[in-house]
C-alpha cells in the first residue's frame, strides 16, 4: 500500500470526525446539568481540536502555506475554495457554540447549526475529490465515503461523552452505519471492475490488497459482531474504526488509478 499526500488523508478524517462529533452533539440535549453538562463542552471542545489539526495538516499540502488565504479566491469555480470557506465557517460555529455553552449553559441553535454546515462541508469536501482523472472517483462515491465516515467515526468517538442513556441511541446509529459501510466497500470495487481500463486497476488494487481486506474485518466485520453481542459501543471498538478508516483513507489517496497511467490502452 503505497502512502502519499499524508496531510490529506490526515485533513479529510480529522476534518469529518469533527463533523461528525457535531452532529452527535447537536442530537443531545444542549442544557444538561452537573457531569452531563462538562460531558457536553469536553465533545464539543474535542470537535473544534480535532478540526484545528486537521486544518494544520492541510496546510503541508501546500507548496506556500502562506499564501493558503488565496485559496478563497475562485470560489465561483472551484470545489477546492468552497472547501476551505464551508470548513472555515463549521470551525467558526464550533468555536461559538463552545464558547456558548461556556458561558450560557445551552448552544442548541448553534450546535444545530454548526452540524448542518458540517454535513455541507463534507459534501464540498467530496466533490472536491471527484475529479474526471480519476474515473473511479468522478461520481457519487466520494461524497457517500466521506458522509460515512463522519457518521461512523462520529457515533463511534460520542460514546466516550455520552451519558448511559444516549448510549443506545449512539450503538444504533454506529451499526446503521457500519452495515451501510460495509455495503458499500464491498460493493464498489466489483463496480469499478466494470468502467474504463483505471477504474478496473482501481478495483483490482482494492480486491488484491490485504490491507482492503484487514479494514473490512477490523473495521465492520468484528466491531458488528461486537455491538450484537454487547448491545453497546464497547471502549475499545472506535479504536478499531479509527485504524480502519485510516487504512481505507490512505486507500482512497493511493490505490486510485489517475486516467494518465493508462495512456496508450485506456478503453
Amino acid at each position: 500500500m503505497v502512502i502519499k499526500d499524508f496531510s490529506l488523508v490526515l485533513f479529510t478524517m480529522l476534518g469529518q470526525m469533527a463533523v461528525g462529533l457535531a452532529i452527535m452533539a447537536a442530537l443531545r440535549p444542549q442544557t444538561a446539568e452537573g457531569p452531563s453538562e462538562g460531558k457536553l463542552k469536553t465533545h464539543w471542545l474535542v470537535a473544534g481540536c480535532l478540526l484545528v489539526a486537521g486544518l494544520i495538516a492541510s496546510f503541508f499540502h501546500l507548496g506556500h502555506p502562506g499564501g493558503s488565504v488565496l485559496t478563497l479566491t475562485h470560489l465561483s469555480n472551484s470545489w477546492l475554495s468552497r472547501e476551505v470557506l464551508a470548513f472555515g465557517v463549521f470551525g467558526a460555529l464550533l468555536a461559538a457554540t463552545w464558547l456558548t455553552l461556556l458561558k450560557s449553559g445551552t448552544g442548541s441553535l448553534l450546535g444545530r447549526i454548526a452540524a448542518a454546515v458540517g454535513i455541507i462541508a463534507v459534501l464540498v469536501s467530496g466533490m472536491v475529490y471527484a475529479p474526471p482523472g480519476f474515473p473511479a472517483l468522478n461520481n457519487i462515491s466520494p461524497l457517500v465515503l466521506f458522509l460515512l465516515t463522519a457518521f461512523i467515526l462520529g457515533s463511534a468517538l460520542a460514546s466516550y461523552f455520552a451519558d448511559d442513556k444516549l448510549q443506545p441511541t449512539l450503538t444504533m446509529v454506529l451499526a446503521v452505519s457500519l452495515i451501510v459501510g460495509l455495503v458499500i466497500n464491498l460493493l464498489l470495487p466489483s463496480m469499478w471492475l466494470a468502467g474504463n481500463k483505471a477504474a478496473q486497476m482501481t478495483g483490482q488494487n482494492f480486491l488484491s490488497s490485504g490491507w482492503f481486506w484487514a479494514r473490512i474485518v477490523l473495521e465492520f466485520v468484528i466491531p458488528l459482531v461486537a455491538l450484537a453481542a454487547m448491545k453497546k459501543i464497547a471502549v475499545w471498538v472506535p479504536v478499531l474504526v479509527v485504524f480502519g478508516e485510516l487504512v481505507g483513507r490512505i486507500m482512497f489517496f493511493g490505490s486510485v488509478v489517475h486516467s494518465a497511467a493508462t495512456i496508450g490502452g485506456l478503453q
